[in-house]
């Protein structure tokens, strides 16, 4: 039976309100309102599926009611005053079952035709990632049920890819290897496949093989008893017993000598475990990830790796793009950055100028998603308003700029891509310099606009203006 034409929604959307709605849950947005009082009054359908807390949960409470203490988020609705423009929500809200999101977004105060405060209007959506536990620098085991929480933040594809094979790594207990250049977050890949595994309610145990020598590492992997070396004075467990039932993660694993190759293999395949100067056969349980920067191959064909070792380690592979890779995901992670800085430090930096992030998109990033932390913390140093500028980014970030031939005034681009770079530029002006329209116009991605946009040097703030 077809729907009478009263039941069908006005695509006026002045008249009808429906289409916005839609237009919401199509955008896959949480929007809510929120009374003069403070309370939630309307809760949509986007913000149902993102939370999982029902309309009949939310509407009548406080807007701060699902704020982690101390975090930023929907509370920051809950403003007395109207306001001359948006506020932005930019935290962590506590839903069912102790779980949390990370949700950015804005609010916006609305008023009647007289100026009085009818209310406030706002939207969210949570930013994509996996939750794992904050790496605690001055401890080798992490509780797996620790409060302290950090995300692996990309929604690219090609981080996409790295959280499919994570959360299948996750399902099964065989040994993975994690691999990327240094950076780029493998040790919370690592940490992520624990957490979110059967082990999760075991320690997650990390040793970094290239920091102790081979004598010295023998002793930490399978601990050893008294008196057997100068300076032994006591027994101590290795770590392959402090993992027991949980996770050991060896990064570095290139780097482990072909004799500690052959111990570490034993123990492994016949789960027993002898500590150093002992005589006593120890069972463990342990599930092992390694990571590398290393072409474990290559060292295989020079001898460095014995082979049988190099096929124990490597049953499943995950891989951890470098960030000139997936340079879509720099603002978010900027955000991110900021929020737990914030957090951090008692700062209120509300976020980074546009010509301080074409900065960061232009850098090559040797040191990944590392060197990007590092970067915001200077920022953090240096910077003394609430938005981070340029000149607070590190030197090496900022002054970074395209190799540039004096024969060229377009700065090193060929004719083609001269030509390219009109046509990008003519596009985006005939769109009002809406991405996804000119996109659509040019007949590529946004991904790919924004990689042309980066490549060119195109940026919104100059080109507008004429500059």
């Amino acid at each position: 039976m077809d729907p009478s034409p009263s039941t069908l929604p006005d695509l006026d959307f002045e008249r009808d309100p429906r289409v916005l709605v839609e237009l919401g849950d199509t955008l896959e947005l949480g929007v809510f309102t929120v009374g003069p009082d403070g309370l939630f009054v309307a809760w949509s359908r986007g913000a149902e599926r993102i939370t999982g807390l029902r309309r009949s949960e939310v509407e009548g409470r406080p807007c701060r009611s699902f704020d982690r203490p101390g975090s930023r988020a929907l509370g920051v609705a809950c403003r007395p005053e109207p306001s001359d423009g948006p506020v932005r929500i930019d935290g962590r809200i506590l839903v069912r079952n102790g779980r949390e999101l990370d949700v950015r977004g804005r609010a916006r105060t609305l008023v009647d035709d007289q100026g009085q405060l009818v209310g406030v209007l706002g939207w969210f959506r949570e930013i994509a990632g996996l939750v794992v536990p904050d790496p605690v620098a001055e401890a080798e085991v992490v509780d797996a049920g620790t409060p302290r929480l950090r995300e692996l933040v990309g929604g690219g594809a090609a981080m996409a890819e790295a959280f499919r094979r994570i959360r299948l790594a996750a399902r099964s207990d065989v040994t993975a290897l994690v691999v990327g250049e240094s950076g780029t977050g493998k040790e919370l890949a690592a940490r992520a496949i624990h957490q979110l595994g059967e082990r999760s309610g075991g320690p997650f145990v990390a040793v970094n093989c290239s920091a102790l020598p081979e004598s010295l590492l023998e002793s930490e992997l399978f601990g050893h008893v008294q008196g057997a070396f100068t300076g032994a004075v006591r027994d101590r467990a290795g770590v392959l017993e402090e993992a027991h039932r949980g996770t050991l993660f060896l990064d570095e694993i290139g780097d482990i000598s072909p004799l500690m190759q052959v111990k570490l293999l034993r123990a492994l395949q016949e789960r027993t475990i002898r500590r150093v100067g002992g005589d006593r056969e120890i069972p463990i349980d342990v599930r092992l990830l390694a990571a590398t920067n290393k072409d474990l191959k290559q060292l295989v064909a020079d001898g460095a790796m014995r082979e049988d070792f190099y096929y124990r380690v490597r049953v499943y592979e995950v891989a951890m793009p470098p960030l000139r890779e997936r340079l879509e995901d720099v603002p978010a992670l900027v955000d991110h950055f900021i929020a737990r800085l914030n957090e951090r430090m008692g700062r209120t930096i509300r976020g980074i100028s546009r010509e301080a992030l074409q900065r960061l998109l232009d850098h090559h990033w040797p040191g990944n998603v590392r060197e990007l932390r590092n970067a915001i913390e200077h920022a953090f140093v240096t910077v003394e308003t609430e938005v981070i500028e340029p000149y607070d980014l590190p030197e090496d970030v900022r002054s970074e700029r395209l190799p540039h031939d004096p024969d060229r005034p377009t700065g090193g681009l060929d004719s083609r891509e001269v030509a390219d770079r009109e046509h990008v530029l003519d596009a985006l002006n005939a769109c009002a310099w809406n991405r996804t329209e000119t996109a659509k116009l040019l007949g590529v991605s946004r991904v790919t606009l924004w990689k042309k946009m980066r490549k060119y040097r195109i940026d919104e703030g100059i080109f507008r203006r004429g500059g």
